[in-house]
């Protein structure tokens, strides 16, 4: 007896269950019309023409992929030059101004020092000493040949004759190093001062001198800097460095202006990385002549990888929800349906796009004017 009470007592509990189950169903089918319901915005005629609300169609475009990367300008090192002097003196005269532009072997500014002189003076003597040993040379070894003098004696007058040789060419090293000619160098124009010029062609960056000041030997007087051979140090982290290669073309700006952009071609890549950093410098060269860029400026740069012909929207048809991107379709008049998207390559003002969400066929999509439709729909449920 106990047994079938149980049994009757299960059985009113299953029907009761299923009951429930029964009643739920609307419920959850009223949810999903509420759902559609809230992909849907309808603007009135005057709404839609107060934002300038404009349709259009998937268009086949041919995009090309891009990699965003940063880094600066460059100039290598023979083209920037600091100028200065091996032997100390007082400031005579500055020939030349900051910013000024300078050839190779232009004389910048002269110094006056009597070691000059005495150096000079150095060479002119050793000079006419090296005229008598040549000729004592020639004259004890005349007298050897015939066995008339000792050998000791025309050695010690080649000896003599090789140590004044030697001096004569380390005197004349030590002039060309101040810019003194010393094959044309006589008592009669023994210069007073010595010339300091400009290693290579380029701009006058900074000049370390004043008039009267005594310059000190090995300091740094002048910077010479040729920005027509600027060009990109471009960083790139190693999840990217396989997209790179010598002969890509580059369009860059400068970071604090967008809107000008220069172009330039890879020429060269490091192979190694940069200390504590997972990233190689890429090296490109500026194909253009420009008075704007200067050495050390920020730059953005994009690298041209490949073309895709793929279905794109304009840039301002995809609007974001947080992490997720969407478009919108005309389903009536004035009546705009919201529709999920993934997004891809973006170039020249156009963007590609996948349709996750079903679109009907031939659907007219608003390409100005979504993000106003996304602002309607998400009013008040915390539009990111």
């Amino acid at each position: 007896m106990k047994n079938n009470i149980a049994i009757l007592f299960f059985l009113v509990l299953a029907l009761i269950s299923c009951k429930n189950n029964s009643e739920k169903e609307p419920i959850t089918n009223d949810s999903k019309e509420t759902i559609i319901e809230r992909n849907v915005v309808t603007f009135t005629d005057a709404q839609i023409k107060a934002i300038d609300l404009k349709l259009g169609n998937f268009e086949n475009k041919n995009l090309t992929t891009t990699l965003k990367i940063n880094g600066k300008l460059s100039l290598p090192p023979q083209y920037q030059a600091q100028v200065s002097i091996l032997m100390g003196g007082v400031v005579k005269n500055i020939l030349v101004q900051e910013g000024e532009f300078v050839t190779a072997g232009k004389t910048l500014a002269t110094i006056v020092n009597a070691e000059v002189i005495q150096l000079q003076q150095d060479y002119l003597e050793n000079n006419a000493n090296l005229n008598y040993l040549e000729k004592e040379y020639q004259r004890q070894k005349e007298l050897r040949d015939d066995n008339i003098n000792a050998g000791k004696t025309y050695q010690q007058a080649q000896r003599e004759l090789q140590i004044v040789q030697a001096k004569k060419v380390t005197l004349s090293s030590k002039l060309a190093q101040l810019g003194i000619n010393a094959s044309k160098l006589s008592s009669k124009n023994i210069a007073s001062s010595i010339a300091i010029s400009a290693p290579i062609s380029g701009y006058i960056q900074h000049i370390n001198l004043s008039m009267g000041k005594f310059a000190e030997a090995n300091a740094v007087l002048f910077e010479i800097i040729d920005n027509h051979f600027l060009h990109l140090d471009l960083k790139v982290f190693e999840k990217d460095i396989h997209k790179i290669k010598i002969g890509q073309s580059i369009t860059f700006s400068d970071a604090n202006d967008v809107s000008h952009t220069h172009p330039a071609k890879i020429y060269a890549i490091n192979k190694a990385f940069e200390p504590n950093e997972q990233a190689v410098l890429v090296h490109a060269k500026i194909n253009e002549t420009t008075e704007t860029l200067l050495p050390g400026m920020y730059v953005e740069a994009r690298v041209k990888i490949d073309n895709n012909n793929t279905t794109a929207l304009p840039t301002e048809a995809i609007v974001n929800n947080g992490n997720d991107h969407f478009i919108f379709v005309s389903v009536s008049k004035n009546t705009f349906q919201q529709i999920k998207v993934t997004i891809g390559t973006t170039d020249l003002g156009f963007t590609e796009v996948k349709v996750i969400d079903e679109v009907p066929a031939e659907a007219k999509v608003v390409i100005k004017g979504a993000y106003y439709l996304l602002s309607e729909l998400t009013k008040g449920s915390g539009e990111e």
